[in-house]
């Protein structure tokens, strides 16, 4: 995002990253597990003259890699999002580095919520004449929801104004 005035506060600002379960060292960890198990229960196979199940335990043990390292690189994506009295800013870079930015007015944006009894809050979008766009879509709905409160008091702050002490 471009710097802003420095006479300006800035009443929130934050980065959304997704969720991700393993570290990249834990991974290596499992991935060197399951290899070792996979070693293990085909090696009675090579024993017994048939090895080309290796090769086919060698493939499980090659898609579980893939699988990760696709997850890892898709956590590259984020999301800034920064209120101030005057500008909404949202910044979504997606895991290639391309990047999308919206401003909206916070005295005219809208923060609508879809929710499901059951499983909480489903989607997140600002919304301001024509234009909605979703917003931190890959958290889950307990961090949706939080956000969601956490975003909605700066805007309600924003529209208050500022307030000039003596």
């Amino acid at each position: 995002m471009s710097e802003a005035d420095p006479a300006e506060p800035v009443l929130f600002a934050t980065r959304l990253r997704p969720h991700r379960s393993l570290t990249p060292r834990q991974f290596r960890f499992l991935l060197l597990g399951i290899a070792a198990i996979s070693f293990a229960s085909t090696l009675p196979f090579v024993i017994m003259g048939a090895w080309p199940v290796a090769g086919f335990m060698g493939l499980d043990v090659l898609a579980v890699y893939v699988a990760f390292r696709a997850s890892f690189r898709s956590a590259r994506a984020y999301e800034d999002v920064r209120v101030t009295f005057l500008q909404l800013t949202l910044a979504k870079v997606s895991a290639k580095g391309a990047r999308a930015e919206w401003r909206f007015n916070p005295s005219w944006v809208r923060l609508e919520r879809q929710e499901h009894a059951e499983f909480g809050t489903q989607r997140l979008d600002l919304v301001a004449r024509a234009n909605r766009v979703e917003v931190a879509g890959f958290l889950g709905p307990d961090a949706k929801e939080r956000f969601s409160d956490d975003l909605g008091r700066a805007l309600a702050e924003a529209r208050r104004g500022y307030r000039y002490e003596h």
